[in-house]
């Protein structure tokens, strides 16, 4: 079989976790990287084996004939602008969350992948999880009856070395907020694929310990569409930091995920607690560079797979913007005091936060 190429776009941190899940995917194959820094783009093309094959002009990558995919690892208020290039140029895309910092570039990312024809895919590893998969499982097929509560905790630890690595890193401009949206984006998205839609949000949104543009802790109060309610946390400012923690009840049982550990399993039939197997601990809770590449796997397979099969990816870009707009009428109740905002948004509330 004719193996799906790989080019990746920005070599900072989290691209490393992208060349090793597609080196561990058999119809994929990396090629290429690209950064504006030439020589990260040089030292990441030696670590990954690639010799010469790195590039400082993406309209150069873009242009090969040898790759049919990329992955976006830029900094997050870059995504659309990189994807879009990369649509225009026919490649697909797997881009790194949060899709993008404004609701108004994510469309315009859909647009350009649907113009061209190409795949496009989000990251959101936690739903690659078989704990997620059995709990979403347990929720949809109405094991807990009607659901009342599902709430997401999100407590992490972040030094100030850790924003001081890049400029970008707790800024409006290329951040688009802080411990929601880099960090916590993935606990919204994992309680929106597991809860359903939002349908309105209260919070608040403070800087406590850092000193930065940005949140380092917010609350918030949820309404789903089903009638649901919910609590959602984050943070990057406590010690120890300990991960994202969900739990969901209805008026039949009780489910609980921490990190990918099933810790509550309990409704009607359900014999015993079923824990997910060997789940290890989740050392992304106090360091980034602890993430396994065991999920990011699953989404180079999914969009090789989809690009084959000519079907949508798992996570298309209309679903991956969903925590995205979670997020952005968060930071809108909190710079209106907290008053509660309707979702969905329009284009005019999609500004920075707090």
């Amino acid at each position: 079989m004719e193996k799906i190429r790989f080019g990746v776009i920005g070599c900072g941190n989290i691209s490393r976790t992208h060349a090793k899940a597609i080196q561990g995917v058999s119809v994929a194959e990396l090629v290429a990287c690209c950064d504006v820094v030439e020589e990260k783009a040089k030292a990441w093309a030696d670590e990954f084996g690639l010799g010469d094959s790195y590039h400082r002009d993406l309209d150069e990558m873009l242009a090969r004939d040898d790759i049919q995919a990329v992955c976006v690892c830029t900094p997050s208020g870059l995504h659309a602008t990189h994807a879009i290039a990369a649509a225009q140029a026919g490649k697909h895309i797997l881009c790194e969350k949060p899709m993008d910092i404004t609701l108004k570039r994510i469309d315009d990312m859909i647009a350009a992948a649907e113009a061209a024809n190409v795949k496009m895919s989000g990251v959101f590893q936690r739903r690659t999880y078989d704990s997620t998969k059995r709990v979403r499982e347990a929720v949809r097929t109405g094991k807990l009856g009607k659901l009342v509560i599902g709430d997401c905790y999100q407590k992490y630890f972040r030094s100030h070395e850790y924003y001081a690595s890049g400029d970008w890193r707790a800024t409006w401009e290329l951040d688009g907020g802080g411990a929601l949206m880099n960090q916590g984006v993935h606990g919204l998205d994992l309680i929106l694929h597991l809860m359903g839609p939002a349908k309105r949000v209260s919070a608040i949104c403070r800087r406590l310990v850092r000193n930065l543009e940005v949140e380092d802790t917010a609350v918030a109060i949820v309404e789903y569409a089903n009638g649901a309610l919910g609590v959602l946390e984050g943070t990057t400012s406590v010690t120890p930091g300990s991960g994202c923690e969900v739990e969901i009840s209805g008026d039949d049982g009780t489910v609980g995920l921490s990190g990918d550990t099933i810790t509550k399993w309990k409704f009607p039939g359900s014999d015993e607690e079923q824990k997910a197997e060997d789940a290890a601990a989740e050392g992304t809770a106090t360091d980034p560079l602890a993430l396994a590449a065991t999920g990011h796997t699953e989404h180079i397979r999914d969009l090789c797979q989809a690009i084959i099969e000519d079907r949508d990816p798992a996570i298309p870009g209309r679903e991956a913007r969903r925590a995205v707009e979670l997020i952005k009428a968060i930071y809108k109740s909190s710079r209106e005091g907290g008053a509660p905002v309707e979702l969905p948004l329009s284009y005019v509330d999609d500004g920075p936060g707090i």
